[in-house]
């Protein structure tokens, strides 16, 4: 089953998809193919101490959120910016559909969709104004 709108919240460890409508929601859940390891930047070092982003993973949160019409992309992280990065330079079909980009610490599941509706009520509400 597929429904209009789509959250995603991630970080380096996980994405979790909800897709959604006023009165259900769809989850999936996407793993990185290898564990997310912290780098440390060391003086004189010749690395910035930061981890390559995983394409798997994004390319695979990218597959789970295709049906969607409009997305909602959240999380605490730099994970999310990487995500919106991905899906603007190798995804540009996606891309488009991608209302937002949100910081969102560790919320629950319901919480997620929870703050999803709400968002994509209260952008409704401002394009309906614009209009």
């Amino acid at each position: 089953m597929t429904h209009y709108h789509a959250v995603v919240w991630l970080d380096h460890h996980e994405a979790k998809i909800f897709q959604f409508n006023s009165a259900e929601a769809e989850a999936a859940h996407v793993l990185p193919a290898k564990p997310h390891v912290h780098l440390h930047h060391h003086h004189g070092g010749d690395t910035d101490g930061r981890a390559k982003p995983d394409m798997n993973f994004y390319r695979n949160i990218a597959k789970a959120l295709a049906p969607a019409g409009e997305i909602l992309i959240c999380g605490p992280s730099q994970a999310k910016l990487e995500l919106a990065k991905f899906l603007e330079q190798h995804e540009p079909a996606i891309h488009k559909r991608v209302a937002g980009v949100e910081t969102v610490d560790h919320p629950s599941d319901p919480q997620i969709v929870a703050h999803a509706r709400t968002y994509f009520r209260s952008a409704d509400r401002m394009k309906s104004q614009i209009a």
